[in-house]
């Protein structure tokens, strides 16, 4: 599945949110900090130093991630998300390489991620592109702000 991969633009704002709602409600309930995301991610991922990136396939956006900047060397890898249509098909490695490789160009020494031990096929991604587990538990909930979230994974280039 040929993929372009674009970085934040305003009109693909509702597309963002659409993916990310589906895959979450699909699997656990939306959250206040979903919410948030969704209504600004310009301002949550973007103004801060971040990248919001979109996997089209036929203009059709079918993939998105974010990455959140929580210091000069340090990245949250969040809200990543492939239309129920696209998984299988290669988009998330896609992503997964692209926000990489945003995550270098910004000078990134660290990206981690928070997920759920549920999602295998989520956590295989990650495994397949160097994530290695650092936390497990309720202690990851409770510092990530998710109650979702039960492991901590982190990338170093």
């Amino acid at each position: 599945m040929p993929a372009e991969v674009l970085t934040y633009q305003e009109r693909f704002r509702e597309d963002f949110a659409r993916l990310n709602r589906e895959w979450i409600e699909t699997h656990f309930r939306l959250e206040p900090e979903d919410l948030a995301s969704f209504a600004a991610p310009h301002g949550t991922f973007v103004a801060p130093g971040g990248e919001v990136l979109f996997a089209l396939v036929d203009g059709q956006v079918l993939g998105t991630c974010a990455l959140r900047r929580e210091d000069a060397d340090t990245f949250e890898l969040c809200k990543m998300a492939v239309s129920p249509q696209a998984r299988g098909h290669g988009l998330g490695d896609v992503l997964m390489e692209a926000v990489l490789r945003v995550a270098r160009e910004k000078g990134a020494r660290r990206v981690y991620l928070v997920s759920n031990t549920k999602l295998a096929p989520a956590l295989g991604l990650y495994r397949k592109h160097g994530f290695v587990t650092t936390r497990l538990g309720d202690e990851v909930s409770r510092e990530a702000g998710y109650e979702r979230a039960d492991i901590e994974m982190e990338w170093r280039p």
